[in-house]
């Protein structure tokens, strides 16, 4: 029996331990992607939601969901080009039809330092602790002595003292960004991030997994390519544990209306490229400080045959409370 319950654990653990789950829309779930994120927004108060079906054909293989808020504080009390940004962030990724939860819980908070008078270049430095507890609910669970021709039909002979098994731990992650703006119509950033700093340890019946570092560069910017159309470009390359992704792409946002307008209403449409994954294309809608994000992955690796090609649906939303003063900074946007 702990033979097997080990066994199942290394399988389970061995996703987790190659790489940790991601958004494909990583420019919308900005405090998985960097901590020095935090705070940096033009705003008052940012939330944002994101949630991803990944290979949907098999049995629901991961499910991920994420939601975020975060706000400045003291901006009366620090230099007016500088921005100091605090956050919580809840996530959850199940796996297995949802017999195996990882649940987490983060406080972020970042500092952007003023490079210039009107803080249109900024460098921050973010930091965010994290609560986690990994969770697996064994009566969910399926045994090859149940297989019979009709299914798992059987009753299984596989015995445990709980019907839920626990671990959790406790993590730090931290990070740079820069950005800069040269108009009210562009801006520019670069960031690196290391999550998992501590190396914490999974601890699950008597056998010990290291979570190793997560090391993420990450660039990006919009700039106007007419009148009422801005470019947005984007891309990481994130290594752990020998495993690495790469995402490279941009989308075209198209506003409707005066593009001077206060909250004008914006489409957007384009794609990114998971490098030997997938294809992913992108449709977005913003409005009344909201923003509507949908892409789906369109699978190419060797997984294609069991993904059916469908590497998952993501959507992600985004609402920005805006200064009612009518303050303008240009921000890291995707």
């Amino acid at each position: 029996m702990k033979l097997f319950v080990t066994i199942f654990c290394l399988l389970i653990t061995a996703t987790t331990i190659a790489q940790d789950p991601h958004f494909s829309q990583f420019f919308s779930s900005p405090m998985t992607l960097n901590p020095a994120f935090t705070g940096k927004f033009n705003g008052m108060v940012r939330g944002a939601f994101n949630y991803r079906n990944q290979w949907p054909t098999i049995n629901r293989a991961y499910q991920t969901a994420t939601a975020s808020v975060d706000f400045p504080i003291l901006s009366n009390k620090i230099p007016y080009n500088d921005t100091w940004g605090v956050g919580l962030m809840g996530y959850t990724d199940k796996s297995a039809a949802g017999a195996v939860a990882f649940n987490y819980f983060s406080l972020s908070t970042a500092y952007h330092k003023g490079l210039d008078e009107d803080g249109l270049k900024q460098l921050g430095l973010g930091f965010q602790a994290t609560y986690s507890n990994m969770l697996i609910n064994t009566s969910k669970l399926t045994f090859e002595d149940q297989l019979t021709a009709a299914g798992f039909t059987n009753p299984t002979q596989e015995v445990f003292n709980n019907s839920t098994l626990k671990a959790n731990y406790f993590d730090l992650n931290a990070g740079i960004l820069y950005s800069m703006s040269t108009t009210d119509r562009n801006n520019f950033y670069a960031g690196v991030s290391l999550y998992h700093i501590n190396r914490p340890k999974q601890e699950f019946t008597g056998v010990n997994y290291d979570l190793y570092p997560r090391a993420t560069v990450h660039a990006g910017g919009y700039f106007p390519v007419g009148v009422q159309t801005t470019l947005h470009l984007s891309g990481l390359f994130s290594t752990q544990a020998g495993a690495t992704e790469t995402l490279i792409g941009g989308a075209m946002q198209f506003m409707a209306g005066d593009p001077e307008s206060e909250n004008p209403t914006s489409f957007y449409g384009g794609a990114w490229m998971r490098f030997g994954d997938a294809l992913i294309p992108y449709l977005g809608l913003e409005f009344n400080n909201l923003r509507v994000g949908a892409t789906y992955d369109i699978n190419f690796s060797d997984l294609k045959t069991a993904s059916e090609s469908r590497g998952g649906i993501e959507i992600s939303l985004i609402y920005i409370m805006k200064h009612p003063d009518g303050k303008f900074v240009p921000c890291p946007k995707f």
